[in-house]
């Protein structure tokens, strides 16, 4: 039997998928911290946090087939678009996660451009090329 070598790229995406898909099914396994990160001017928080988490879901099963990488990965990082806000607030509003340090919220603020950068790149401009 013939054990397939992943490439770097092929690396890069499994673990996008990875992540995404975890994060997606933690939203329906644990929605609380994911609905105090909805800010209060947004209806119906937990709605939003099992519609963000189908689509993350959704969005890293897309990225490892082929035929549906770049829409998939569109869709993510407008996903990522969507949510940032709720990461604003997250920092805004640190007291109502105190079981992190406040820091890590506003460290995670520039995260959500490399993770941007991630899909671009792992999932759309490698895969033009």
């Amino acid at each position: 039997m013939r054990v397939a070598k992943l490439s770097r790229i092929d690396f890069l995406r499994l673990g996008l998928s990875t992540f995404f898909c975890f994060a997606g099914v933690m939203h329906f396994l644990h929605p609380a911290p994911f609905v105090r990160a909805v800010p209060d001017c947004l209806p119906n928080a937990l709605m939003l946090v099992y519609v963000s988490g189908f689509f993350e879901i959704a969005g890293g099963l897309g990225i490892v087939i082929k035929k549906l990488r770049k829409t998939a990965a569109w869709g993510l990082i407008a996903l990522l678009a969507a949510v940032f806000p709720a990461n604003i607030h997250m920092a805004l509003h640190s007291d109502l996660f105190p079981e992190f340090p406040p820091t890590i919220f506003w460290l995670r603020l520039p995260l959500q451009f490399l993770f941007i950068y991630w899909v671009y790149y792992a999932a759309i401009y490698k895969s033009s090329r």
